[in-house]
């Protein structure tokens, strides 16, 4: 065996190094290559690493980043819209292969709380390939977002009866049903309530990814720790706090980027080469009895997962490919398994042949959800990427600020809403961006930045009449939708009636859901209605028009007047859609394009008069 610590780093790094390689060559999932090579050179192998506090430590960490990253990347509009299909597939899989292992472990002779606690076993499942899915990029998609909202209902459910038996089994005179219904309410209350109202706080104040990287790291461990000191599992706790700074942590940040590399490349292969050590493969030809207990909990597992997913395809209307992602993300086991036949091991209720039993099973669903996760995550890829190739335009986009040197947040705002190698600029005023707008027909953003972009809460949207009638209107809404899903914003559209219906018709596209609410506002003139409406962590998007396209009012000339005055302290954008090549030209005087009225003329013109004498008599002071 290895002491030096130093030689242990170098052979654990080395892995970490080869074995994704080495996997890609053979095409068998990175997840399965870990677990082998644990099982090589932990102790029941060639006993090079002993399985001490170290691994173990750095492997529960690992553990707590994959559900830590399930609840960040959830996509908050699409698992509003199903939160139903999420709830109803977390009773289907929590409780088909419940019943099945309290029937089958009742037909093995064991008692009434065995049974039970092997049931709960079995309704648990972890998501152990969520890293498959979120390297092919489908976390958004339907079945993944149902896969993941149902995790969270299996993993309470299965806590709540272990729990239970922990109570009267292990915490029995120590702590009452009270006492423990306190802590797991005030847990959740810190990690649900509080959390996100420091975390928000502190990227306001701290921008840097490297220090939102730590503070959401720390939150993460104290939120298991919270879990653990409550009653629950650490994983629960871990997830609970991924769900509550979802908004605060975009898919596409660099805080996120953050995350997924030093888990994906560090901390998770730590906590898969710790499962692989874990096991006894001398196990295989020690006897038949565990052997066959091991074979009944997988076909009892599987069979019970596979129902789960067959009634969700059935259920929802899913294609065939999405229930295998779901069968493949939900039958994987590994942390909730761990602490259930580790807790009824150590009081007890299970004998030795089920904890090595167990183990085993952990390494065959592992290997399988691995599979069957590659092969369905691969098939979307596929299908997402011919859809996106069919929904492609050819717009570009430009990119503009009004002050010097703010071109990183000009990058954060093109990530984030997925633009397309987007032209940079900056322009010492308004003047000279609009100017330069004014000489270009592409798609154009000039954005004012006044707080970071994952710390908004809604984005108010000011949207002209007839905007939905230029040529590119529905690229200026994708814009605001892919933002809004980013950063998890409520999104609030000023405009009038018949500019808010084909508002609401494109919020209720089929896989372009969009959470919004809607006020009236008839004439672009109230739009400084808004202001009066605004709350410190709102963002404001005016939708503009240049001259000569059916939306364009001459109100918008006011626009940087307006902007700079009411709402200098909030972050804003202007967007002038695409304007069409060689498109007709409306008569401004006889045409059906908004007018400013005369009563706005005259109060623009005495607002200017009042702002030069005003600006005279501070020259004369």
């Amino acid at each position: 065996m290895i002491t030096n610590p130093l030689a242990i780093i170098c052979l654990v790094l080395a892995m970490i190094l080869v074995v994704p390689m080495a996997c890609r060559k053979i095409r068998i999932p990175s997840i399965v290559g870990f677990i082998l090579i644990g099982i090589l050179v932990g102790p029941y192998g060639l006993d090079l690493i002993s399985s001490g506090t170290s691994i173990q430590t750095l492997g529960k960490i690992g553990m707590l980043y994959i559900m830590l990253q399930a609840g960040i990347e959830v996509d908050v509009n699409d698992f509003r819209q199903q939160r139903s299909h999420a709830i109803t597939f977390g009773f289907y899989s929590f409780i088909f292969p419940f019943l099945l292992g309290l029937l089958t472990s009742l037909a093995l002779g064991f008692n009434g709380v065995t049974s039970t606690l092997l049931g709960a076993m079995y309704g648990s499942h972890t998501l152990m390939t969520y890293p498959i899915v979120s390297r092919y990029g489908v976390q958004k998609n339907a079945a993944a977002n149902i896969a993941i909202g149902g995790t969270m209902l299996t993993i309470t459910l299965s806590l709540l009866v272990l729990a239970y038996l922990k109570s009267n089994f292990v915490y029995t005179g120590q702590l009452s049903a009270w006492a423990l219904a306190g802590r797991i309410a005030l847990t959740l209350l810190l990690i649900v309530g509080l959390f996100p109202w420091l975390a928000q706080r502190f990227f306001k104040r701290w921008q840097d990814a490297t220090n939102g990287f730590l503070a959401v790291m720390t939150l993460m461990v104290v939120s298991a720790l919270l879990a653990d000191w409550s009653g629950l599992e650490s994983i629960l706790g871990a997830f609970i706090c991924g769900v509550s700074l979802n908004r605060l942590v975009p898919n596409l940040s660099p805080v996120m980027q953050r995350i997924n590399f030093v888990g994906n490349n560090l901390f998770v292969p730590l906590f898969l080469l710790g499962v692989g050590m874990m096991i006894d493969v001398t196990l295989l030809w020690s006897g038949w009895l565990t052997i066959v207990i091991a074979l009944i909990m997988i076909a009892t597992k599987l069979v019970g997962k596979w129902i789960a997913a067959w009634l969700a395809e059935k259920s929802f209307g899913l294609q065939a490919v999405e229930r295998q992602l779901i069968f493949g993300l939900t039958h994987a086991t590994a942390a909730g398994t761990l602490a259930i036949v580790t807790i009824g091991y150590e009081s007890g209720i299970f004998n030795a042949e089920i904890l090595n039993a167990a183990v085993l099973m952990i390494l065959v669903l592992c290997t399988s959800a691995s599979f069957i996760t590659e092969y369905a995550a691969k098939q979307l890829a596929l299908q997402e990427e011919a859809r996106l190739e069919a929904d492609k335009t050819d717009n570009s986009w430009q990119m503009l600020t009004v002050a010097e040197n703010r071109h990183y947040e000009l990058r954060e705002l093109s990530e984030l809403a997925e633009l397309h190698s987007p032209d940079f600029a900056s322009e010492s005023d308004w003047d000279d961006a609009t100017t330069l707008i004014s000489t270009q027909r592409k798609a154009s953003i000039i954005y004012h930045p006044a707080q970071p972009l994952n710390t908004i809460s809604r984005i108010l949207v000011a949207v002209p009449r007839y905007a939905e009638k230029e040529h590119d209107f529905i690229s200026c809404f994708g814009l605001v939708r892919r933002l809004s899903s980013q950063i998890g914003a409520k999104v609030v559209f000023f405009a009038n009636e018949e500019t808010q219906h084909a508002l609401q018709a494109f919020c209720r596209r089929k896989g372009k859901y969009l959470r919004a609410a809607y006020r009236e506002m008839e004439n672009w003139e109230d739009v400084l209605m808004m202001a009066k409406q605004m709350r410190p962590d709102d963002m404001i998007v005016m939708i503009n028009a240049r001259p000569s396209t059916p939306s364009y009012n001459p109100l918008f000339e006011q626009v940087p007047e307006m902007l700079e005055r009411f709402f200098a302290d909030h972050s804003y954008m202007v967007v002038y859609p695409e304007q069409e090549t060689g498109a007709s030209v409306p008569d401004l005087l006889t045409g059906d394009t908004t007018q400013a009225s005369k009563t706005w003329s005259i109060v623009s013109a005495l607002k200017k008069m009042l702002l030069r004498l005003i600006d005279r008599m501070q020259i004369k002071r």
